[in-house]
């Protein structure tokens, strides 16, 4: 029989000194528990300052209600029990219940690991459909992103059309140089709309149609014949209006990613009688080059 020392005055039925075994003491502390005392009142009931003693006598007895503390989580820790008894992830339970793994992990590492839900085949199938969603929803971003820019340039005037047309020139035109000098006009571009930009372009400076002259320029692994078709249509003239077609010969060392049916190579537009054109190009982009500059400074 153990027996336990008691504080003088610290007892009951108006001992104040003396022992009690321990036996007795959870007694009378199991009684308290039970009439809903909490562990200070039975502390000072019993006179037992020692928490581990005082523990020890109230083992197996759950706390009353009214000594609970609520706590916002205790729904929360519940659902998430629930969640992985049902076979949910870590990850998927912080995805449903918006909370960190870490608290996960303490509310549930008591119970067994769920079983795969899927096999192998089965994951990799359901992550090639969500990397599919993915991508499908960067395509709509960026179509949306397209369709506004699209839409904030509106109609073209004339002088933007000008100026963009000067630019276009002086990037993908041909230039004269100081050891050869060659004071003519001519663009080539494989992109139909660089070629439609810069045909409205000669159209808005007074160039006339029959001062244009067309030819393709290709290599001799491409359909030769359906790219002259091809740009004849764009351009709107017969297929027999267009100049001897420049074909390149093929270097096998070269790895060429402009291959396939949509490589229809090069369309050379270029302008007779255009020397003195060409001189405007040059002052037209030199007066640009000093405002860049300006709006720079």
């Amino acid at each position: 029989m153990t027996e336990i020392p008691r504080r003088p005055g610290d007892g009951t039925g108006g001992l104040r000194s003396g022992t009690a075994t321990f036996e007795s003491l959870r007694e009378q502390a199991i009684v308290l528990r039970r009439e809903g005392l909490s562990l200070r009142q039975i502390r000072d009931r019993l006179g037992v300052h020692n928490n581990n003693i005082l523990n020890a006598l109230v083992k197996g007895e759950p706390p009353p209600e009214w000594t609970k503390r609520p706590n916002a989580k205790d729904d929360l820790r519940e659902r998430a029990r629930e969640l992985r008894l049902e076979g949910m992830t870590y990850d998927e339970i912080q995805v449903e219940l918006g909370c960190s793994k870490s608290s996960i992990s303490l509310w549930v590492r008591d119970l067994p690991k769920p079983q795969p839900r899927y096999t192998e085949e089965q994951h990799r199938a359901l992550m090639n459909a969500g990397l599919k969603k993915l991508r499908q929803s960067q395509d709509d971003a960026r179509q949306a992103t397209k369709k506004s820019a699209h839409d904030e340039v509106g109609t073209m005037t004339d002088r933007e059309l000008f100026l963009v047309g000067v630019g276009l020139y002086w990037a993908e035109g041909h230039k004269s140089k100081s050891y050869a000098r060659r004071e003519r006009v001519i663009f080539v571009n494989s992109d139909s709309d660089m070629i439609h930009l810069f045909l409205a372009w000669l159209e808005l400076l007074g160039v006339t149609p029959h001062r244009i002259r067309y030819r393709v320029m290709i290599h001799e692994t491409a359909d030769v014949t359906g790219a002259e078709h091809y740009w004849a249509d764009q351009v709107r003239v017969d297929h027999c209006e267009l100049q001897r077609t420049t074909v390149k010969r093929h270097n096998p060392k070269t790895v060429r990613k402009n291959v396939g049916e949509d490589y229809r190579g090069c369309l050379v537009i270029g302008v007779l009688d255009s020397a003195d054109l060409y001189c405007r190009i040059e002052g037209w982009w030199s007066r640009m080059a000093v405002e860049a500059r300006r709006r720079n400074a």
